[in-house]
């Protein structure tokens, strides 16, 4: 192949990487969290990710056995730094040792994206973590503005849904009176850095308070009516979207519309005490199914109120982890046993569910010992009650971030 064909070629493979891998930016993340004394080694929880199709992994802490697990393997790591830090993280300096120690020795392998400081600290009702939490998010920047990596990590936080006053209709969605001076400076912050808003949405406790009310078929993504936004006529057939417009709509009251909203925890149940109504194997197998396969087939892109921007959704969680205190759903909102066999099947196509295997293509071996809890677990995390061939190109997206630097460099090279 001489010059000219080689060149056109590789640029040629480069349009095509780029055209599949922006088909549909959509993704599925998955929330690991190890409060449990039975969970498999990082080393054979990466099979199990890919297993799901998920891209994206959000953990609770900085473990350096997952972090160093991840490595090579182009999921997108976003990492909590718990509400026991905030204090700590208020001064540039120790927010820089925390950084150097904790993540910049797993980078650039490892590829992490995001730092979210915090957990639903502003419906805690401490006074001294609210105080803390955007000094914290802007000493962590400066941190990272320090060490150069600011354009690859982004710093953020996450929030209850209890941060609306109102979620219904949509349209009228509205923060809290009483927690907007403490919002407003901080999605000033997020505008400028460029971070997105994360909020956890779980239609589950909607459903639970009032099941005489809500449609079930409503909160499962099962077909149903729905119900139609009289203010925009907007028609929506799931109440996760309906409270993703919402959040939308309170962060346009305050003139951050353009700030993109990722769903940084949602989940449902497997199994609940007498009181939890709805905590059960084929619920959750319906929310979790249909909504992974909602996302990853790209059968449909937004929301009703924002049908171009990308649904970015985590779901709660990987484990059922049996040391979380609180009632019985707390321990049971794994896709995942903690021997690594799946907790309900999903239902998904053989591309994003096939059988589980390690990196090299052999079966995982799940070790089911007890290591031990990572010191810096978040206390904010112990409670959260407080394909089609189209697809198969989708599987690029991890990849992409490698392949096109390198598609780049042989274009060049050649030229």
């Amino acid at each position: 192949m001489d010059l000219n064909s080689s060149s056109s070629f590789l640029l040629f493979i480069l349009m095509l990487v780029l055209v599949f891998g922006s088909m549909n930016a959509s993704s599925i993340g998955i929330n690991y969290g190890q409060i449990a004394n039975n969970l498999p080694t990082p080393d054979d929880v990466v099979p199990l990710v890919r297993s799901i199709g998920a891209t994206k992994v959000k953990l609770y802490d900085a473990d350096p056995r997952v972090l160093k697990a991840f490595a090579n393997t182009g999921v997108e790591i976003m990492v909590g730094l718990g509400n026991e830090f905030m204090s700590k993280m208020r001064d540039t300096k120790q927010a820089q040792i925390w950084i150097s120690s904790n993540l910049q020795p797993y980078l650039p392998h490892t590829n992490i994206t995001c730092i979210f400081v915090g957990n639903e600290v502003l419906t805690f009702n401490d006074t001294d973590l609210t105080s803390s939490l955007l000094p914290a998010m802007q000493s962590v920047h400066s941190a990272l503005q320090n060490l150069g990596l600011d354009k690859q990590v982004t710093v953020t936080t996450t929030h209850s849904l209890a941060v609306l006053q109102t979620s219904y209709p949509p349209s009228a969605g509205a923060f809290r009176p009483d927690l907007t001076p403490c919002l407003t400076p901080i999605l000033s912050f997020q505008a400028k850095t460029g971070s997105p808003f994360l909020i956890n949405a779980y239609p589950y406790f909607a459903y639970k308070a009032n099941p005489k009310q809500v449609s079930l078929d409503y909160v499962l993504f099962q077909p149903n009516q729905g119900i139609v936004d009289s203010s925009t006529n907007l028609h929506y057939d799931n109440m996760l979207f309906a409270q993703i417009d919402a959040v939308y709509s309170a962060l346009g009251s305050l003139g951050y519309g353009k700030l993109p909203v990722h769903i940084s925890e949602t989940g449902w149940p497997s199994k609940g005490d007498n009181d939890e109504a709805g905590a059960t194997i084929d619920n959750a197998k319906r929310y979790n199914g249909n909504l992974i396969k909602l996302v990853a087939q790209g059968n449909r892109k937004g929301t009703p109120m924002r049908p171009n921007s990308d649904l970015n959704i985590y779901v709660f969680a990987l484990f059922n982890e049996n040391m979380k205190p609180g009632p019985t759903s707390e321990r049971n909102y794994g896709l995942f046993k903690p021997d690594g066999s799946p907790a309900y099947a999903l239902g998904l196509p053989s591309s994003t569910s096939g059988a589980i295997g390690n990196s090299s293509g052999g079966g995982a071996t799940i070790n089911t010992g007890t290591p031990p809890l990572p010191t810096s677990s978040s206390s904010g995390y112990l409670n959260i009650s407080s394909a089609t061939s189209p697809e198969k190109c989708l599987s690029f997206g991890p990849y992409l971030s490698l392949l096109v630097p390198l598609l780049m460099e042989l274009v060049m090279l050649k030229f």
